[in-house]
């Protein structure tokens, strides 16, 4: 929970670096908005003639339902010929194209270029179950309202905004993790090469802990260890097959400082819920910290049996704490009520960033109302690259980027625990005092840079096939080089 207003300190508060606003830098970045815009627009266009062609088809033709060549089978031939697709992605355009005509609201955000098939194509799934004409209306209305201020997000993160709402109109029709639950299993597929594939489908809990405790014994090795991070994760898969607590480091030094490293302890699952829902009078789903997934109610029952529940203290009437870093109270009502970094396009679940004094400490208070989660990479943009924020007492912030851009983002549990929402004003602090220090020197440096990575990751690969091609040609020929290998020796 570090604070990069804390390693650099409170006295040098001002950006050592501006990016320009110049006509130039402002014609880029319009000319980039508006070939996106574009680009959704023709999406659009393309979808809602696909489903013009289909109905002008279909009067022309009829249904034809019984025929073993359908008039969807036919019209998706047609556009399949055109597109130069094949037949299923024509039919994905056909069955995108139709549902323009039931969301007709959220179409129209679409052929303005607000939102892009990416994001159409989810919500169309998402409401694919909702029956009541009504209640799809008034869904596509809030979806339509609220589609276009949301900002970049995983396919899950996504999902679960459009599931907030459905929940809310239609509990019936969410895209239940249900049925996939039943179905959990693991895979264990055929060898290959020495490596075996293990696909795994478990509860969310489960699956979060697991990816953390990969994490923590891949961990216990030393700085020297040769493996990739990736590479020490798999391994660990194994040393936890093994009941090992750690995982052997391979740095080949006979005084290795991993061995005195103390084991992982135990992985901790946080999950925000209603208290209703723990007590069964309630089908909202609760939120998994970390994992940025739901669980649905009835599941949750389930996991509650065997959890540690602790209630959030709300801190709407308490003063501003003393110390620059929040208790664990203030902490966790503060991740809870964001689920996520609060930068402009980012998803980053909030367990994995920093405490950020909006106004910084002490000029601001350590107090929800100056307080949000915020991802090292975003708390850096705030720090060094001209990102500007003001946080209104609900946790929304508002953020005032270089070009003249503004973007509102508001917390995660605004739509699923909206009570965490409640007003929490911060109190005023003094001025903030003006520093004209240099802050290069404190911007947080990369070991190696890109270049080098990218240098070094050529010349593993190269060294590697070179290393394949010198055992292949000596088992096929012994000892013998081949007369067409122009690698010099050694090899």
């Amino acid at each position: 929970m570090g604070s990069i207003e804390r390693m650099f300190g409170s006295s040098q508060l001002h950006d050592y670096f501006e990016p320009s606003e110049t006509a130039e830098s402002r014609a880029l970045l319009t000319s980039i908005c508006s070939s996106a815009r574009a680009e959704n627009q023709d999406a659009a266009r393309k979808l809602a003639a696909t489903a013009e062609l289909f109905e002008l088809r279909r009067r022309e033709r009829g249904e034809r339902e019984d025929w073993a060549v359908d008039t969807w089978a036919a019209v998706g031939a047609e556009l399949a010929a055109a597109l130069r697709v094949n037949l299923g992605k024509a039919g994905s355009y056909m069955t995108y194209g139709l549902a323009m005509r039931q969301l007709p609201e959220v179409a129209a955000v679409f052929l303005a270029g607000e939102i892009d098939m990416r994001m159409f194509q989810t919500v169309v799934f998402r409401t694919g179950l909702i029956t009541d004409e009504a209640v799809l209306a008034e869904v596509d209305r809030k979806l339509a309202g609220r589609a276009a201020r949301w900002p970049s997000m995983t396919d899950g993160k996504l999902a679960s905004e459009i599931d907030r709402l459905v929940i809310k109109h239609d509990p019936d029709a969410v895209r239940r993790r249900r049925n996939r639950a039943k179905d959990r299993e693991v895979i264990v597929s055929d060898d290959m090469d020495g490596c075996t594939e293990i696909i795994a489908r478990v509860y969310s809990t489960d699956a979060q802990a697991f990816d953390q405790r990969l994490d923590a014994m891949a961990n216990t090795v030393c700085e020297a260890d040769p493996r990739t991070k990736e590479q020490r994760r798999a391994d660990a898969y194994g040393a936890l097959a093994a009941r090992a607590d750690r995982l052997a480091c391979q740095c080949g030094e006979a005084n290795c400082p991993a061995a005195g490293k103390p084991a992982p302890g135990p992985i901790v699952i946080h999950v925000v819920a209603d208290e209703a829902t723990l007590q069964g009078r309630s089908d909202n789903p609760a939120h998994v910290l970390g994992a940025n997934t739901l669980i649905p109610g009835e599941l949750l029952l389930e996991l509650a049996k065997h959890a540690k529940l602790s209630p959030l203290i709300h801190p709407v009437d308490l003063p501003p704490e003393s110390g620059y870093r929040p208790s664990r109270a203030l902490a966790d009502f503060v991740r809870a009520r964001d689920l996520t970094c609060r930068g402009p396009g980012c998803d980053k679940p909030a367990t994995q960033c920093d405490l950020d004094h909006t106004v910084p400490h002490p000029y601001g208070p350590t107090h929800a109302g100056n307080l949000k989660s915020l991802c090292r990479h975003c708390h850096i943009l705030k720090t060094f690259w001209g990102w500007r924020d003001r946080q209104l007492a609900d946790g929304t912030i508002i953020w005032s980027l270089p070009g003249q851009q503004t973007y509102v983002t508001t917390p995660g549990s605004a739509l699923l625990f909206p009570s965490l929402m409640a007003p929490t004003p911060a109190p005023q602090g003094p001025p903030i005092a003006v520093s004209d220090g240099d802050r290069t020197v404190q911007m947080p440096r990369r070991k190696t840079t890109r270049a080098q990575n990218r240098a070094k990751y050529i010349a593993d690969e190269r060294c590697l096939n070179r290393a394949e091609r010198t055992v292949r040609h000596s088992a096929l020929l012994g000892s013998a080089r081949p007369a067409n290998d122009h690698d010099p020796p050694p090899f």
